[in-house]
Parts: structure tokens; sequence; C-alpha cells
């Protein structure tokens, strides 16, 4: 399911940069990139300074990127999921371009429903990181949350301009609530997710601490190394959580 989260949040990005999809399946895209977008993510700095710089005519990469591993899989490309440099950087991309999108549902003389819809990344940092993407969607009427929100949309047909003679009705939880009561869902979440990762992490902060300490038993007056070392570890091993939004938007669906 995450690989398809993956799959069906590139595909969304790619036709919204107009980066064209030459190719498909249910494990890999590949893509014509636009300049503009080859500039944000494929880490070509110098060649696009050279082009920029003599004015030449630009040549964006075609990339094929692989979503689903599979043994048989006979294709060459690049492996893209949560955690992988080549998403964070289509997060910030995200961000970058315009993170909240306004939209409507292409039905003509519809009455058409509020929603909030919002992508989260939850991370989970320790020595190792584990990064979780959800998309849920709130109606600004009666409140009810959808998970998987994205692939609701992904299945509708959508534009940025009100439909002829169609109708938006005024929401009543305001978007600032619907927010909170979105994060409040992924704490919850959180909470009651196995949280064994955080312990384990621990346990291996403690046996690094113990073997700095043993370099140092004999040691009356313990110098800044020693403190700067400690400092280390505990930045390093120190359970934290962060949950940020990754994009998300106003949508006015039947």
């Amino acid at each position: 399911m995450i690989a398809e989260q993956i799959h069906h949040y590139l595909r969304t990005f790619f036709i919204e940069t107009n980066c064209k999809i030459e190719d498909e399946t249910s494990d890999y895209l590949t893509v014509q990139l636009t300049a503009d977008i080859d500039k944000r993510i494929m880490n070509r700095p110098f060649y696009w300074q050279f082009i920029e710089s003599t004015k030449a005519e630009p040549n964006p990469l075609k990339v094929t990127f692989i979503t689903k591993q599979k043994e048989n899989l006979n294709i060459r490309g690049e492996y893209i999921h949560y955690g992988s440099m080549r998403m964070h950087q289509i997060f910030q991309a995200t961000k970058d371009l315009g993170c909240f999108v306004q939209m409507y549902e292409d039905i003509e003389g519809a009455s058409l429903f509020p929603w909030i819809g919002a992508n989260f990344k939850v991370s989970y940092h320790t020595d190792q990181t584990k990064e979780l993407l959800f998309s849920l969607g709130i109606n600004l009427i009666h409140g009810s949350v959808k998970s998987d929100f994205q692939d609701i949309l992904c299945a509708l047909q959508l534009t940025d301009e009100l439909p002829k003679n169609a109708y938006c009705l005024p929401y009543i939880v305001s978007p600032m609530r619907a927010i909170e009561r979105l994060e409040t869902a992924i704490e919850n979440y959180i909470a009651n997710d196995d949280l064994s990762w955080a312990d384990e992490a621990k346990k291996r902060w403690k046996r690094e601490q113990e073997i700095l300490d043993h370099f140092y038993e004999d040691v009356e007056n313990k110098p800044e190394i020693y403190e700067i070392e400690k400092k280390a570890l505990e930045e390093r091993f120190q359970p934290r959580i962060k949950i940020e939004i990754v994009s998300g938007g106003l949508f006015y669906l039947k």
C-alpha cells in the first residue's frame, strides 16, 4: 500500500508540473522532465550553470522511477521510496511550487461540499529514520474524516475553475480547525503505533554511552571532548517524531 501511495503521489506531481509520463505500469513511471523540474530534483547544478551561461539548448533528463521492486522487473531505473533523497527533493519541490491548492470536482450544476485534504509526512528519528505518508481529508460541513484522500482525489476529474452553474456549499468547520483535527488524528495514530523502535534506540544509546564511559573511567576530571562526544550520542540516539504537512488544499467535491 505504501508503494501505491508513492506511485500516486509521483504521478500527480509530474502531471501537475507538466512533465510527460511516457511509460507507466503499477511498478514504475518513465517521465520526461521539464527543465524546471530537472533543476529542482536531479542534482545537476553544474550542467544547468553551463546551459544558462552559454545559452545552449537544454536537454532535461528522461527518468524511470521504480516504485515497487520485483525480482522479475527487467527495467533500469531509480528505485524511489520514503526516506530516499529523491523523495525528499520531490517533497521540497512540492513545497516550493505551492503546497496548497483550491480545486473543484468538474461537474456542471452540482452542489459541491468543501473538504480540506492534507498529506502528512511522519518521521521517526533516532540513529535510524523511518518515514510514513498519510493522506487525510475532512468534510468542512459534518466533520467526517477519510483516509487515503489522495487516492480519492486521483480518481476524480478536478479543475481549478468553478464548473458552470455549480454551487459551493459554505463550510461550518473552519479550515484551521479542520487541520487541527487532522493533526490530532495523526497524533492518535502515533500514540497507538508500535514504539519499540524508540526503546531499541535507547538501548543502543546506553551501550554506546557505556563504551564512552569505559575510555574515561580512570579520568577524574573529564576533558571537553568527553562532553562533546556525550552530547553527540544524545543527538544521534534521542528518539524524536516530526510531523509536517507536505501538501494540501481546499477541495469542493460532489
